[in-house]
């Protein structure tokens, strides 16, 4: 039998660490609730995550001070009180807004007690990204839920 010891090439996508947005973006939003700041879903610290204010579509932006090479994008989604489908679509400028390019459209539909957790990982070949836009229509079939996000993380 012949052998041979094989070194794996580092996967890129995973030894990024998360960008601190803190530092490197602005966020816009639609709604906020109080108790559930954007901040919340952003931080590397975890926490709560974001809450919109109200019912109905919702935008989550994030506005980049300087181009972005994005490897990696992480989303998390928590809902444990009603059953809905939720329908979330996620876009890219590299002018600031002025042209999107598509990045994902996803519907999951929750219901309690197995399916209260979205997790969504993608690995993406980015660069120049000036704007970050997540859009959630969280209750796709009667309108009445809140959007919210539990994590946004960006590598």
């Amino acid at each position: 039998m012949r052998k041979r010891i094989i070194t794996l090439t580092p996967n890129l996508t995973t030894d990024r660490p998360w960008l601190d947005l803190d530092r490197t973006a602005s966020v816009e939003i639609t709604s906020e609730d109080n108790a559930f700041p954007i901040e919340s879903a952003l931080s590397q610290k975890g926490g709560y995550g974001w809450r919109a204010a109200g019912p109905g579509v919702q935008t989550i932006r994030l506005v980049f001070d300087q181009p972005q090479s994005l490897r990696r994008i992480s989303l998390v989604f928590v809902e444990e009180e009603i059953q809905r489908t939720q329908e979330f679509t996620l876009r890219w400028s590299p002018d600031r807004g002025r042209t999107f390019q598509e990045i994902v459209r996803q519907q999951w539909n929750f219901s309690s007690p197995n399916a209260t957790r979205e997790t969504e990982n993608y690995a993406v070949e980015l660069a120049n990204v000036t704007l970050l836009d997540l859009t959630i229509d969280p209750d796709k079939e009667n309108g009445k839920a809140r959007a919210s996000l539990l994590s946004l993380r960006l590598a």
